[in-house]
């Protein structure tokens, strides 16, 4: 798909010796981690009863990946195709519950490029993604912007392993943080000003929270839609577009992800 010269400038190792601004490291899992193929196969396992894998130093259970789908065979249990992104190929499966999974992948052919939202796990020795989420890409920017956020993960945690972070949970930042699920307030009413300024101890402003508390409701969690923007700005009695910005600064942190369309969002689940 990608020369390799292409995609030198993708991969982790390239990078080791760049100088970002620190970041503490942290071995608390992670929400959902920009990964490509070849951090997925470098992965190590954890070895705790959590049975997740390390990325950089990080635990690691759920990843989005970008690249071309390839090798597409449906069965009426499961779909499964490989991945490849350049630096290597992956097997993704989308198990089909409901009518909506295969919906969704009726528009996945081979040689598309796709987001893939998936759990990582090993079977027979071999790394895999049980996807919870395939869409189209259809904005090429995308393509890029991903393998940025690989690069700033890797230059993160690999920039606290130099500088001998401890290894205690603690958080990385306020990137790709863990949702914090049964917050009581879910519902409550909400004026745009009153969340302007405020940060809560995972890094999130109170506004954000509250979006992400409500999605994180087990009656939400259960949509195989997701909630729509309409019904949270109607819930939370703020405008669509507060609503919006809140939900892409969730997305970008890897807590949340679209489901059916741009509109559908679902809380990430699994950690």
């Amino acid at each position: 798909m990608f020369s390799s010269s292409q995609l030198d400038g993708f991969t982790p190792s390239q990078f080791a010796n760049s100088t970002p601004s620190p970041a503490r490291l942290s071995r608390e899992t992670q929400g959902l981690v920009p990964a490509t193929v070849k951090m997925i196969s470098e992965a190590s396992q954890s070895g705790d009863e959590k049975s997740n894998f390390i990325i950089d130093g990080v635990d690691v259970a759920n990843v989005t990946a970008v690249g071309m789908a390839f090798n597409k065979n449906s069965r009426p249990s499961d779909i499964r195709f490989q991945l490849d992104d350049g630096t290597g190929r992956i097997e993704c499966i989308r198990w089909v519950t409901e009518k909506i999974d295969t919906k969704e992948m009726d528009a996945i052919e081979d040689g598309t490029y796709v987001r893939v939202n998936g759990h990582l796990q090993s079977y027979q020795g071999k790394k895999q993604l049980s996807a919870f989420s395939v869409r189209l890409v259809t904005n090429f920017d995308e393509v890029t912007c991903h393998f940025l956020e690989c690069i700033h993960f890797h230059l993160q945690n690999s920039k606290a392993q130099s500088q001998g972070a401890a290894l205690a949970p603690q958080r990385a930042d306020s990137s790709f943080s863990t949702p914090v699920r049964g917050a009581s307030n879910a519902q409550q009413p909400a004026s745009t000003n009153d969340f302007s300024m405020q940060y809560n101890s995972d890094g999130l402003k109170s506004f954000d929270k509250l979006v992400l508390n409500y999605l994180q409701q087990p009656s939400n969690i259960d949509r195989e839609m997701g909630v729509h923007v309409d019904e949270l700005s109607q819930q939370l009695k703020v405008p669509v577009a507060k609503i919006k910005d809140a939900i892409e600064f969730l997305e970008r942190e890897g807590l949340v992800y679209s489901s059916i369309d741009d509109y559908h969002y679902k809380a990430v689940e699994g950690l």
